[in-house]
């Protein structure tokens, strides 16, 4: 019925025309299927890798709400074939990108560095670029992984003009790449035939030890980048070096070299060794002029004896000037950084509510499980922040600062103890077990420090937040964050027991590394029962809801079970424990916090209201990723996301999976409609 009188709509005139589509939707009303997704809400795509250039993760989209998520189904899927489980000869691969959404094309990156478009309503492949990068093999835990791309739109150039809009990529063999967004080629004016070397000033490096990981980010005219560097192999491991490069020439504008003002620079020119890195994502504000980079640790992570004073700019939040590289502020969360926390999230930036007009502000969370709120203009906390004592090093040589910074105005979003007393276990033998780990090695809390009879890390260095990082309501200025709970022991070694070991090769996340140059070596692993469950009581992941003019958790649900990890009815009967989780969330305009990251197959919807999950679908793969959501015309629908193809823990693989809610015949009838009429 619809289809004839839309024909007939046809011949009329316009006001009739509208009478007559009042008519047919009226009758397509009183139809069996659900009526079609409002399409009278907001359009918006998803241009960078935290949906904006300040990292929040949100999207103003309303198609999709709490009311109907539950009417989410499959609308496409594409697979890349990027996919190796190491017995290949290769490094084993993990798809942890955040796709991003401009220009009417959805672009993602490859753990073997492929970057690919896509036509992000049908998943139809649109071109792929393979940089033929020159490693497939990487030494030690990390997987081969690529987690996002940069868009930038040339304004100076025509349109259509060759390159006038621009992909970057980093490769894990260390080169910065320009792609014409159209159609996937190199740049030739940029660098070398469309490449940058990344090595060059970085001194000697193994092709594991230096690379990006995270996605370069482009502010006015400048592109910047920082890199990887391999934890804890050595003292002296490459520069943490974050440059600036032209992005129409990929000429370097500037390098900041973290190191004291006082420093004096390297005989050979090369840059610092041993300094702290960018390797998580970062932020930027372009009306400032600012980009902000999070950085790691100063090398390596267990034992600081000899880093001469280069740990001053690690674990913290560092703005630079765009133009000119330096410094404008830093802010320190972690003092003579021992434990691994450093800042592995993308600062999200936001307005924050005061007499006079709003505060540009930012929120850092961390893998302690704080939110430090810091003024972006100057990098001073919002509210006041505690320099509290924390335990003390018996390690020879090692020194530890006597306080550290603990924000007051957020509660902490983890435990920051573990006792005897809070041993976990299914049964009370595995129970007792664990009781008996936590008694045997030194465990005072937050901060204990390394130790030869081996410490407790709770929280451990995987987070609470990491590079998933996390979304953020600009309106409401509520953030929401995904964490892992999970306690690591680590044990220092005597350089001459180290050197004794017969047998020296660990397998992620039972890791042992060198640190050569130092007198000792490291250990760590996470504290398991003889069952192999988590020693502290679950949940074991979670996501939280905070208010952060408040400073009040408004919930806080388990993530996740531990359904792929234990067999059934042994997951169903445990129930929702949560699961170690990476990967990050996004928050919408619909009410929902899209999120899968956990250590199942599983993509979830929660309400931002009160933390219910309405909807869960299943996947192929783990989805350690973080998702997306777009929709692009005011005909269209609104899409969800999420790449799917695990992490060191799961089974690699390769999917782009998108939902939609379901349009059905009613529903395509009353989208061509609105199309016809242009409503």
């Amino acid at each position: 019925m619809g289809r004839g009188i839309r024909t007939c709509c046809t011949a009329v005139s316009h006001p009739v025309r509208v009478l007559c589509a009042a008519l047919v939707l009226l009758a397509l009303a009183c139809g069996a299927e659900p009526p079609a997704p409002d399409f009278s809400g907001p359009t918006a795509d998803w241009p960078t890798h935290g949906g904006d250039k300040g990292g929040r993760r949100w999207s103003p989209l309303t198609q999709i709400t709490r009311d109907n998520v539950a009417g989410l189904e499959l609308a496409w899927e594409y697979r890349h074939g990027d996919v190796s489980d190491g017995s290949d000869g290769t490094s084993r691969t993990a798809f942890q990108v955040t796709p991003i959404v401009a220009d009417d094309t959805l672009f993602f990156c490859t753990g073997a560095n492929r970057v690919i478009a896509l036509d992000p309503e049908t998943g139809e492949e649109r071109w792929t670029f393979d940089p033929q990068q020159r490693v497939e093999k990487l030494e030690g835990p990390y997987g081969r992984a690529c987690r996002g791309v940069e868009f930038w739109r040339d304004p100076e150039r025509e349109p259509d003009a060759d390159c006038a809009a621009r992909i970057f990529t980093g490769t894990l063999d260390s080169q910065l790449i320009a792609l014409d967004a159209a159609t996937g080629k190199p740049c030739d004016d940029f660098g070398r035939a469309g490449r940058v070397e990344l090595r060059e000033g970085i001194g000697e490096a193994e092709p594991w030890e230096y690379y990006p990981t995270s996605p370069p980010v482009a502010v006015g005219d400048v592109v910047v980048v920082g890199a990887l560097v391999a934890d804890n192999l050595r003292s002296d491991a490459p520069s943490g070096v974050v440059r600036g490069f032209d992005a129409r020439n990929g000429a370097l504008r500037w390098a900041w070299d973290p190191v004291p003002e006082d420093w004096q620079a390297p005989a050979d020119g090369l840059y610092t060794r041993g300094t702290a890195n960018v390797w998580a994502p970062m932020a930027s504000d372009p009306e400032l002029g600012v980009v902000f980079v999070p950085t790691g640790n100063a090398s390596p992570d267990y034992f600081g004896g000899r880093r001469r004073g280069l740990d001053h700019w690690s674990s913290s939040v560092v703005a630079l000037d765009t133009l000119t590289g330096n410094p404008v502020w830093r802010f320190q969360t972690v003092h003579h950084d021992l434990w691994d926390y450093d800042v592995g999230s993308q600062p999200a930036l936001f307005d924050f509510p005061r007499e006079g007009g709003p505060l540009p502000a930012l929120a850092q969370a961390t893998k302690m499980g704080l939110v430090f709120l810091l003024d972006r203009d100057s990098g001073q906390p919002l509210f006041p922040v505690e320099e509290r004592p924390v335990p003390q090093t018996d390690v020879e040589g090692e020194t530890t600062a006597p306080t550290q910074p603990f924000p007051t105005h957020v509660p902490p979003l983890h435990p920051h103890a573990l006792s005897p007393d809070d041993a976990f276990g299914f049964t009370p033998w595995d129970r007792g077990a664990c009781r008996d780990l936590i008694a045997g090695h030194r465990s005072e809390g937050i901060y204990t420090p390394p130790s030869l009879q081996g410490s407790i890390h709770f929280p451990g260095p995987a987070g609470g937040a990491n590079w998933g990082s996390v979304s953020l309501d600009p309106e409401r200025r509520i953030l929401y964050v995904n964490q892992s709970r999970m306690p690591l022991v680590v044990k220092l070694l005597p350089r001459d027991e180290y050197d004794a070991l017969p047998e020296k090769s660990a397998v992620y996340p039972n890791d042992m590394y060198p640190m050569d140059g130092t007198p000792y070596a490291v250990v760590r692993g996470p504290l398991l029962s003889p069952l192999g469950a988590p020693c502290n009581a679950p949940p074991w992941g979670t996501l939280t809801a905070v208010d952060l003019v408040q400073g009040e958790i408004l919930w806080e649900v388990p993530l996740g079970t531990s359904r792929d990890q234990a067999p059934f009815p042994i997951w169903w009967l445990q129930g929702d424990v949560g699961a170690p989780n990476l990967g990050g969330s996004i928050a919408t305009a619909g009410g929902l916090v899209f999120v899968g990251a956990t250590t199942e197959k599983t993509f979830r919807a929660f309400d931002t209201e009160t933390g219910a999950e309405l909807w869960q679908a299943r996947l192929p793969f783990t989805a350690n990723a973080t998702p997306v959501t777009y929709r692009l015309r005011e005909d269209s629908r609104q899409f969800v996301v999420v790449p799917a193809g695990g992490h060191g823990w799961s089974e690699p693989g390769d999917a782009v999976i998108a939902y939609a809610l379901r349009l059905g015949d009613v529903g395509l009838e009353v989208q061509k409609l609105r199309q016809f009429l242009n409503f």
